[in-house]
């Protein structure tokens, strides 16, 4: 128990700081240095705590061990489903959009980012998987997982990860765009969409035998996804239906003890 609490007061602390001169004015520190990227640069903190906890308790065997899974790239075909399966869940949602409103599909966008359309998809991917990819799945997942699922079955240790990983976007609420209009409804709905993604990540997690990689990849993509050029309000509806869907039925298929076809 020691070891994940320090963990989290870590994450926590890491981001938060990092984060502090985009959400100080509302604390009464203003004119703080902002850097490029600097949203970014916060989502590093729960990769950084893995480590530094790693090496605190196991040393460089532990770090060692840590770094081996965030370049796993077998089984293939969960890798393939991680970079793949968000942009076939923006076609299928493209698909009912359009039949059941006649609105046009437009796929143009896909490969656009929303914040950064100088980007090209390939830039776009790299910035996702670096700073939020592996910048939060080797905590949440890498570290923080196998801990929980040594105490409860795999469907428990998401929800318990879902509820940490959510208290950790608390600054966001205070100056990141989409976060600073929700209400007490979106904010619900964000929850069970963290929930959602926590159980289909535990999902690849523990069918890929522990690869950060293939969660690292996931979370990428779906990022990309839902905030690609062409993700207007009723087509992310769409999306997080299927999604919310897919999570439900990951659930029933593989089964709350492990989420996985295999212990």
């Amino acid at each position: 128990m020691k070891k994940v609490v320090i963990f989290f007061i870590l994450a926590y602390i890491i981001s938060w700081v990092i984060w502090l001169p985009l959400y100080g004015h509302h604390l009464g520190l203003s004119q703080l240095p902002i850097l490029p990227f600097h949203h970014a640069l916060g989502g590093l903190g729960p990769l950084l705590a893995a480590f530094i906890t790693s090496f605190f308790f196991h040393g460089w065997e532990g770090v060692v061990e840590l770094g081996k899974k965030c370049v796993q790239t077998r089984p293939f075909s969960y890798l393939a489903i991680a970079l793949f399966s968000p942009f076939t869940v923006i076609l299928v949602a493209s698909i009912i959009s359009y039949f059941s409103g006649g609105q046009t599909m437009e796929l143009s966008g896909m490969l656009i980012n929303k914040e950064f359309p100088e980007f090209g998809f390939f830039t776009i991917f790299l910035y996702n998987l670096i700073f939020f990819g592996f910048g939060e799945e080797v905590g949440w997942r890498g570290f923080a997982l196998p801990y929980f699922q040594t105490k409860f079955n795999a469907l428990t240790s998401a929800i318990i990860i879902s509820l940490f990983w959510a208290l950790w976007h608390w600054p966001l609420f205070l100056y990141r765009a989409g976060y600073t209009s929700m209400e007490v409804a979106d904010i619900l709905g964000w929850t069970l969409s963290l929930l959602t993604g926590s159980i289909l990540l535990t999902w690849l997690f523990n069918a890929s035998k522990g690869s950060i990689l293939i969660c690292a990849v996931f979370h990428a993509t779906v990022d990309i996804a839902f905030t690609a050029d062409m993700s207007d309000e009723r087509l992310m509806n769409f999306m997080g239906f299927i999604i919310t869907l897919w999570g439900i039925i990951t659930v029933i298929i593989f089964k709350p003890k492990t989420l996985a076809p295999r212990p």
